[in-house]
């Protein structure tokens, strides 16, 4: 699975603030914590200082990159905003995100196709949040049609299928994997998704999130944000690649054994 670092985050207070006072230090050794416990791209997220959005992904971008040699998602539903970090990016980044909404389409789409970026696609439409993967399904459908429109290679696109707490409906969690396997078996794209809203309301979300990984890497899953610094996240997603299948000789779990990190 391709492990995404999602702590560049202004949403955090620690990140906030090191954007607002330009703390290269500690944004770099954030990022190079992630790196080194497994992520294989970065989030950065800026959209706290909505005013200062576009100035302050340009400086996170910059930063990052200047520190570790990986590719970025650059996180952000602001095009203007997603343009700034395309322009400084190093390699081909990945956008986060698209919506079936019209606005979206047109704002993002074009700077995906002019700087050859991945995409992440929410299976969210015009009507509110879907309710079963069946209609998560037909918007998939609808950004498919609107990628494949703009000449942007079905490849490059990674389908979010919107995580929602099972504090709030007990069967989301099932609704999420069903939706999983119901788009892979539709269309040759790639899944990926935030982990931690499943948990939302309840208590030791940890272990609720990193059960949920088992279940979803089972399911389908291609792609997560997750934070590689939780040990027992990391060590779960070993365990179950190698139970899967996708661990050949279970070698990445018998580094990471002698490695001390699971």
């Amino acid at each position: 699975m391709f492990v995404i670092g999602e702590r560049i985050n202004a949403s955090r207070k620690t990140i906030l603030q090191a954007i607002q006072e330009r703390n290269v230090q500690f944004i770099q050794e954030e990022a190079k914590k992630q790196v080194e416990a497994g992520a294989q791209m970065l989030d950065v997220n800026a959209g706290v200082r909505v005013q200062q959005e576009v100035d302050d992904i340009e400086w996170l971008v910059k930063t990052v990159q200047e520190k570790v040699d990986i590719p970025l998602c650059i996180d952000s539903p602001n095009p203007k905003a997603i343009e700034k970090g395309l322009k400084n990016h190093k390699g081909k980044a990945l956008v986060n995100s698209i919506t079936l909404q019209k606005d979206r389409l047109e704002g993002i789409l074009p700077l995906v196709k002019e700087y050859n970026s991945m995409i992440v696609a929410l299976t969210l439409g015009t009507s509110g949040m879907p309710e079963t993967a069946q209609e998560r399904l037909e918007i998939c459908s609808g950004i498919i049609e609107a990628v494949k429109k703009e000449g942007i290679p079905i490849e490059s696109l990674y389908v979010d299928p919107l995580v929602q707490p099972i504090s709030t409906n007990i069967k989301n969690c099932l609704i999420t994997l069903d939706t999983i396997r119901t788009i892979k078996n539709a269309f040759p794209v790639k899944i990926i998704m935030g982990l931690s809203n499943i948990s939302f309301g309840l208590p030791e979300r940890r272990l609720i999130n990193r059960t949920f990984l088992a279940m979803a890497l089972a399911a389908g899953l291609d792609a997560a944000l997750i934070d590689p610094l939780d040990k027992d996240m990391m060590s779960t997603l070993l365990t179950g690649e190698a139970l899967l299948g996708q661990d050949e000789y279970c070698l990445n779990y018998l580094t990471a054994f002698r490695e001390g990190k699971i």
